[in-house]
């Protein structure tokens, strides 16, 4: 299992654990994690997803493939250096905990 560390824009931590291959945003949709809603399921066409990475123990994620950088050009919030689609990031056996910040708002 993974542990998964969401911190709201209020500073609110909550964490989770997930199995490994369930994508974050999967996680965070099945546990009810305000702030994340994947409108469009993890098609990589709505971006209300968007996360910011704050950390990851034990892995990397991989690079930024270009449709999802693409995306991440027009969220509600305004992208960061460290800012991914949460439905593209799959936990990983490798991953012992990873944490996100939430952004203000996915709309």
């Amino acid at each position: 299992m993974i542990e998964v560390i969401f911190c709201a824009d209020d500073g609110t931590e909550t964490a989770i654990t997930a199995e490994p291959g369930t994508s974050l945003m999967d996680a965070a949709v099945d546990n009810a994690i305000e702030g994340v809603v994947g409108d469009c399921g993890g098609s990589m066409t709505c971006a209300t997803c968007h996360v910011f990475v704050a950390d990851i123990a034990g892995a990397t994620l991989p690079p930024i493939e270009t449709a999802e950088d693409e995306v991440l050009d027009s969220t509600a919030t305004p992208r960061r250096s460290n800012s991914r689609l949460s439905c593209q990031i799959e936990l990983t056996d490798s991953m012992s905990t990873i944490r996100v910040t939430l952004p203000k708002s996915q709309w």
